[in-house]
């Protein structure tokens, strides 16, 4: 008797293991129910695992309140032979910004902060150059219509919390302007859930994820859900690995905790959507739960349906990308949903709040597709349950194009973010081309038909004007909406010009701490276009309005900047937004033999270039940086993932980065 208690315990013991593993299936309905949503998962995961765009991956489906399904995908840890389960962690970048929104409204349901009150009220050393800022109001950092130009991103992406991440904020924020008038339109922004996370924490008097843990981790029972993974110790994180060298990449940390600092587990994210189905657990009152999930179209969206039919914005709802989508609530569901990328990770949470569905994949991985994944798993729970018609794909040769309306060639011209748009209407041809350092690279052709542009790869886009502003959105795949991604730069009547010529000016970055992750601000070229009189290209297109200062030329596009010319020790340094630059000619010549280098009391990192082909040696101080960088601007080594000596060729930069006084020497040897 004993042993058959004993094999019975095993099989129990076994059978648990399993389901926790591979699927969770509970519920009232069978298991068989989301096989199809199974498979999906299954099948699409791996495509992207083994197609090199994730490394691993996990997913879950919630159902009435319950887990009926959870799986994890490739390994954690390669060394250690550690698979992905449902207790694995990964960062979920943006979609901390629910939560944020969540801790907002639980601080408005205790009456302590109210929505349309402006937030100098509560964050009082709140400043910008802009006075319009007094106008920005708790609401519009949640739904992205503060005018903000976008990220305070330097140092704040990286393999440590940055300690400053909120004085380097509100520093950055009070030498910018706005680039619209708050409430008027709706591109993403960050740095409004900064702010709203530097509001809770002034109002509650808590640290950040302390006030996170008490009002919405513990009540929801969200054991898996805390700061970044690169923070954390004793729990199983999904590393990335790359793709060339299979090396894994130190685990992520984002000082942005608010905006996209946040890991979890697929089955947290499910359970804390369900959170707003308005049963089981709840953090929040039934009017703060519909003040969250109702779509706030900003006045540009609204003017834009009038004009155009199209709506150019994401269904924003307070800290929700999705507050409604057209195509389900046609079918009488109400959609909420958020998406997190960051440099490693991307994820995707959709949800039914009314039947109690949920969905979420997140991925570790460059390119992965956790949006797409996450909507055909969802889309196939809801047909399962009856909700939705499955539609079967019909087979048939391919639409031709059709001749573009001539109206279009209004479009031709420079787009901020980098891309130029030309017609060629003898030809029946769109081209997109994209711009570095203000020069065309590679170019794409466009075909038209019924309204929108296609790319080769069948990609969707919209060109719409709107209120004197022309447009290129993007057609966002699966979930039937449009988002504003490119604005056309207008040509001047009046140019100007900046006191000095910066066209084709090679510049350094130099307010770079050794614990950021590497990112394509290192280094830059500045230019002008001939055809763009009163402009400058430093990152993307910047109106020149004073002989130092050059602003923001859009309305509609997220993550601006706006560039300032500094006098420093007979050089012209640039301030751009929060970035800091020198001239490429600060660099010191490296010297065959011992190159002797200290950071000083600005913290400032430093630069060497090569003037042969070399090899290099280094010593530091354990958490000092070296990056060497190729002629072109490529990363070819850094000391985060490489050791030993590296071979540098001529005209090549290192930069050192390190605490005020730390030490370097870098040795260069001449190459046999």
């Amino acid at each position: 008797m004993l042993k058959i208690k004993g094999l019975i315990s095993i099989c129990l013991v076994l059978i648990i293991l399993f389901s926790t593993l591979f699927v969770i299936g509970c519920g009232s309905e069978p298991q068989s129910t989301y096989l199809e949503a199974q498979i999906i998962a299954r099948t699409e995961i791996w495509q992207d695992i083994n197609s090199g765009k994730a490394s691993s991956a996990t997913v879950a489906i919630l159902d009435n309140g319950e887990i009926v399904y959870a799986e994890g995908f490739g390994m954690a840890d390669r060394g250690k032979s550690i698979p992905v389960d449902t207790s694995t962690l990964f960062n979920i970048g943006s979609i901390s910004k629910t939560y944020c929104a969540a801790a907002v409204m639980a601080l408005v349901d205790d009456g302590k902060v109210k929505l349309d009150d402006p937030v100098v009220k509560y964050i009082p050393d709140f400043t910008m150059a802009d006075p319009r800022y007094n106008d920005i109001t708790v609401r519009m950092l949640l739904n992205h219509t503060s005018g903000i130009p976008g990220t305070t991103g330097a140092n704040n992406l990286g393999y440590e919390y940055n300690p400053t991440i909120y004085e380097d904020t509100l520093a950055n924020l009070s030498r910018s302007h706005l680039k619209h008038t708050p409430g008027a339109e709706a591109p993403y922004c960050n740095d409004g859930f900064t702010l709203a996370e530097i509001l809770i924490t002034r109002v509650s008097g808590q640290k950040y994820i302390d006030f996170l843990s008490e009002n919405i981790f513990k009540p929801l029972s969200l054991s898996h859900t805390g700061l970044s993974v690169g923070e954390l110790s004793g729990q199983t994180a999904a590393t990335f690995y790359q793709v060339d060298d299979g090396k894994g990449v130190p685990l992520e940390v984002l000082s942005v905790v608010g905006a996209g600092g946040l890991s979890a587990t697929a089955t947290d994210l499910v359970r804390f959507a369900d959170s707003f189905s308005g049963k089981g657990k709840q953090i929040l009152s039934q009017s703060s739960i519909a003040e969250m999930t109702k779509a706030s179209p900003s006045p540009f969206a609204v003017q834009a349906v009038k004009e155009t039919g199209q709506n150019p914005e994401m269904a924003y709802g307070l800290g929700l990308d999705i507050a409604g989508l057209p195509d389900y609530q046609a079918k009488g569901i109400q959609v909420i949903g958020k998406g997190g990328d960051t440099i490693d990770y991307h994820s995707m949470l959709l949800s039914a709040p009314q039947q109690r569905i949920s969905v979420s994949v997140i991925e570790a991985g460059h390119g992965a597709s956790a949006m797409k994944i996450a909507t055909d798993i969802f889309d196939a729970v809801l047909q399962q349950k009856g909700l939705l018609e499955k539609v079967e794909p019909v087979v048939s040769r391919p639409p031709e194009p059709q001749t573009i309306p001539a109206s279009y060639s209004a479009f031709a011209g420079y787009y901020n973010s980098g891309i130029k748009l030309s017609f060629d209407m003898e030809k029946n041809n769109c081209t997109v081309a994209i711009l570095v350092n203000g020069k065309e690279t590679e170019s794409n052709s466009l075909s038209y038909r019924d309204g929108y542009f296609y790319s080769p790869t069948g990609s969707k886009y919209l060109l719409l004007s709107v209120d004197g502003q022309d447009c290129l959105a993007a057609s966002l795949p699966g979930l039937g909406i449009n988002m504003i991604m490119w604005q056309k730069v207008p040509v001047l009547n009046q140019p100007l010009s900046l006191k000095t010529d910066i066209n084709a000016m090679q510049w350094l970055r130099r307010n770079v701490k050794p614990i950021e992750l590497i990112n394509q601000t290192y280094i830059v070229t500045s230019a002008t276009i001939d055809e763009l009189a009163g402009y400058i290209v430093f990152g993307g297109f910047l109106k020149i309005e004073s002989p130092y200062f050059a602003g923001m030329p859009s309305a509609a596009v997220r993550d601006q900047t706006e560039l300032t010319l500094i006098d420093k020790d007979g050089q012209t340094w640039a301030q751009l937004s929060d970035v800091l630059y020198s001239p490429a000619s600060t660099a010191a010549v490296l010297k065959i033999g011992d190159n002797i280098t200290t950071i000083s009391s600005t913290g400032y990192n430093e630069w060497l270039k090569t003037e042969e082909d070399v090899i290099l040696s280094f010593s530091k101080q354990a958490k000092g940086r070296v990056i060497v960088f190729s002629s072109d601007g490529s990363a070819t080594y850094d000391s985060v993932m490489k050791t030993g000596d590296v071979y540098v060729p001529k005209d090549s930069f290192v930069m050192l980065a390190g605490m005020p006084g730390d030490s370097f020497t870098v040795t260069a040897r001449a190459t046999p």
